[in-house]
């Protein structure tokens, strides 16, 4: 038998959860974020059934990955969101039909240098505000008698990325500064390019910010980019449950503790539960006393520090549970979300950090 923990990847969630992005932006088209493995869920899998919904575009890091699809037969526009990094990349962009995001001086001279001029749709980006990649006011006025020698061969998309979009901050700091960086540039056409700016927090919250492509990330996945509203409150389903089993059991007295260091101390007479889950399976190391979990139908907490293989969960007020009890650490009836939250850090993290030994994870990425 294979150890009990497992990853479950809900494609019929991840359908409900397209179907909610299309009607909060009926009029934007989709450039679907399927970075670091699609968030952890297996980009050839997501890749499929965004396919089949009729979402028209990727959007990723790794050009190894945007080959793969290529390869399996997908046909979508696929933007890479860090562009390229070496001017050896471009042959390859060309041959796949890939669309590099231009955010610096460097890689427009790289474009130069190259003698071919093949890529056939690149992504400006503007730097509004976040001080990450983006062109700034200067730097964009000193490239664009480079593209300009693309324009015949060539078509562009304006894009940014909104830093404070979940936050009281907002977008319209951003949106500002990005309608006065367009209205600088010498280009005649460039007021007619499309956009793209809102990711998923500008999806729910910022419709005057969806112009012609929306780029979706979080909320594909079924989590929230809001602290002040869950993903079921956005409608939105969770496509990973991570869920185990309990192997063991501890009865405690006053004064016995639990795990490594000791961190957990019992008050009286307490049951505690070992689930075959830990660090190491990528659940986080940080996660103390109180995390939430759902055994069998009740939501319970964790007890003391998670080591590499097991952590503990408190079991005093589930009588019925006992060894080979499921457990669900994040998912279906317990909020990734919340879990994350409890131990300090996003749900992001949570999912890209899934370990390949975790049970059915392995053959996620078809």
């Amino acid at each position: 038998m294979p150890r009990p923990i497992l990853a479950k990847i809900d494609l019929a969630a991840l359908e409900h959860n397209v179907g909610q992005i299309k009607a909060l932006a009926p009029s934007a088209q989709i450039l679907a974020v399927l970075k670091a493995n699609a968030y952890g869920h297996g980009i050839k899998r997501i890749a499929h059934v965004l396919s089949k919904a009729g979402v028209p575009g990727f959007a990723l890091l790794e050009i190894d990955a945007a080959i793969r699809l290529r390869e399996s037969g997908f046909t979508q526009r696929i933007v890479l969101l860090e562009g390229f990094f070496s001017i050896d990349e471009l042959p390859l962009m060309e041959h796949y039909e890939l669309e590099p995001v231009i955010h610096s001086v460097d890689q427009v001279r790289m474009l130069m240098t190259h003698k071919s001029r093949g890529i056939k749709h690149m992504w400006i980006k503007l730097n509004t505000g976040m001080n990450r990649l983006g062109l700034t006011h200067s730097q964009l006025r000193e490239v664009e008698p480079l593209l300009h020698t693309y324009s015949d061969q060539c078509t562009f998309t304006w894009m940014s990325h909104f830093s404070q979009a979940d936050q009281l901050k907002g977008v319209d700091w951003q949106l500002e500064k990005f309608n006065q960086l367009i209205g600088c540039s010498a280009n005649p056409l460039a007021s007619r390019w499309p956009k793209s700016l809102a990711n998923s927090a500008a999806v729910l919250r910022y419709p005057q910010t969806h112009f012609e492509w929306i780029r979706p990330g979080l909320m594909l996945y079924g989590s929230s980019p809001f602290l002040d509203q869950s993903a079921h409150e956005l409608k939105l389903r969770p496509v990973m449950s991570l869920t185990s089993q309990v192997i063991a059991i501890q009865d405690l007295q006053a004064g016995d503790q639990v795990g490594y260091g000791g961190l957990y101390e019992a008050t009286g007479c307490e049951r505690v539960g070992i689930v075959a889950c830990g660090y190491a399976d990528g659940y986080p190391r940080h996660a103390l006393t109180g995390t939430p979990v759902k055994v069998a139908h009740t939501m319970t907490r964790t007890l003391g520090r998670v080591s590499m293989d097991m952590l503990c969960v408190d079991l005093t007020r589930i009588p019925d549970a006992g060894v080979g009890t499921q457990v669900v650490l994040w998912g279906e009836g317990n909020s990734i979300d919340a879990v994350a939250a409890s131990a300090g850090t996003v749900s992001y993290e949570l999912m890209c950090a899934l370990s390949a030994r975790v049970s059915g994870f392995e053959s996620v990425d078809l």
